[in-house]
């Protein structure tokens, strides 16, 4: 009976740590899947302001003629957003437009007949909901993503993210350049 004890414990044990290991890795796997999704969703309103920005510059362009620099600003930001490759690139590029739509803000605020008029207003009250959908979803994709890196820094989790390469993945924020005030001058 002694000679059976020591195997039979060594399984158990054995059992227990295959039964750790399995779920914690499950647990990782559905961690970084939410991340994913959270970026996902996040997308989905990226692109939406993204698809937005020719209209609201065609009718601002017809009011503000002489504010060529701002307006090129806002599509040259649209465009480096199309052409982001990496996360981090899409990042800043994201931020520079988000900049450049605040600046033309700003300059639409010169113009009393583009405030009052109704195609302005209509896409200003689309990407001001668009706007609040995005911040709504980058606050949970970062909510998922500090989930996820604290699993993968945290002991024992930190054992199965190293075993089977996890990776942290970075948070979506915004760059001092968007948080700036948009000076109105009239």
């Amino acid at each position: 009976m002694k000679g059976l004890l020591i195997p039979i414990i060594i399984v158990v044990v054995l059992v227990i740590i295959g039964l750790w290991l399995a779920g914690t890795y499950n647990k990782l796997v559905r961690k970084r899947n939410n991340a994913k999704e959270g970026f996902s969703t996040m997308d989905v309103y990226l692109k939406k302001r993204f698809d937005m920005i020719p209209n609201l510059v065609e009718t601002v362009k017809g009011y503000a003629t002489h504010e060529r620099e701002t307006l090129e600003a806002v599509m040259k930001a649209r465009s480096q957003v199309a052409t982001s490759g990496t996360f981090n690139q899409k990042v800043e590029h994201e931020n520079m437009l988000t900049g450049a739509l605040g600046r033309l803000f700003a300059v639409a605020e010169n113009y009393p007949d583009l405030k009052a008029n109704q195609n302005f207003l209509n896409l200003q009250e689309q990407l001001k909901s668009v706007e609040q959908d995005i911040a709504n979803a980058r606050k949970f994709y970062n909510g998922t993503v500090k989930d996820l890196n604290n699993s993968i820094e945290q002991f024992p989790s930190n054992i199965v993210a190293g075993l089977f390469h996890f990776e942290k993945m970075p948070m979506f924020e915004i760059n001092e350049e968007s948080r700036e005030n948009v000076q109105v001058k009239f």
